[in-house]
């Protein structure tokens, strides 16, 4: 029996070390697929801090991933929404996120950067990262992981325990946006429809003028005061 047992947790560990060996890479057919990664796993290279030209120090590499390190912000560093130098219309995001401990992130989209928009929300819209169990948030609709933040609440809870990795998705092609966590749909609506627009008249961003407004725009990874880590960032034009 102890064999089996060590063995049974033998082919766990070498499952996961194969699966951390993928992580930030590509495999051959989802390049030829168009897959292309927007996060090398050793540097902040295609990112910057929203507004300025280069990412905060706050946003380290480690261990393969983004991670906002809020010691680094106690001790000066600046921190920030980190935004790809590049902006997207029609896309397929694939994107592995871990929050902490009552902790509040989002992966913001459409985001137009401009000093008339002081930060990346005012017009991106924000698919939820969060504890729900430990954030306050997690007690508001719309508020939860997976949400379309404040828009539209998901159709099921998807998340994992906090400290599991999650996988997030975010699929938009000519306004029709389908978010996905841990390959469960959990919210689907069209930009510019008069679904849209409700949804958007019965948020807290129904008179901000930018919102919502721009097809294309840059990926932001948000600075909302805690620790989160975000790995194997991966885009496909469609």
């Amino acid at each position: 029996m102890k064999k089996v047992i060590m063995g049974a947790a033998l082919a766990a560990f070498m499952c996961t070390a194969a699966s951390a060996q993928n992580i930030n890479t590509l495999t051959a057919k989802e390049k030829k697929a168009g897959w292309k990664l927007l996060f090398d796993g050793k540097t902040s290279t295609g990112w910057h801090t929203y507004l300025k030209n280069d990412a905060s120090p706050a946003w380290k590499v480690e261990d393969g991933a983004l991670v906002l390190d809020q010691e680094a912000k106690k001790n000066g560093a600046p921190g920030g929404d980190l935004v790809t130098n590049d902006e997207y219309e029609n896309y397929e995001l694939s994107i592995q996120w871990k929050i902490s401990e009552g902790g509040n992130s989002g992966i913001i989209f459409g985001v137009h950067e401009s000093p008339e928009f002081h930060a990346t929300y005012e017009t991106g819209p924000e698919m939820q990262v969060l504890d729900d169990e430990r954030h306050s948030d997690g007690k508001i609709v719309k508020h939860n992981s997976g949400d379309l933040y404040d828009l539209k609440k998901s159709s099921k809870p998807a998340v994992k325990p906090v400290g599991q990795w999650n996988t997030a998705q975010i699929i938009k092609k000519d306004g029709h946006l389908t978010l996905k966590l841990n390959g469960v749909t959990t919210v689907t609506t069209t930009v510019g429809t008069p679904e849209w627009d409700a949804l958007v008249a019965n948020s807290k961003f129904k008179t901000w003028k930018g919102f919502g407004k721009y097809q294309k725009g840059h990926i932001a990874l948000q600075d909302h005061g805690n620790v989160v880590s975000y790995r194997d960032i991966k885009i496909r034009q469609l």
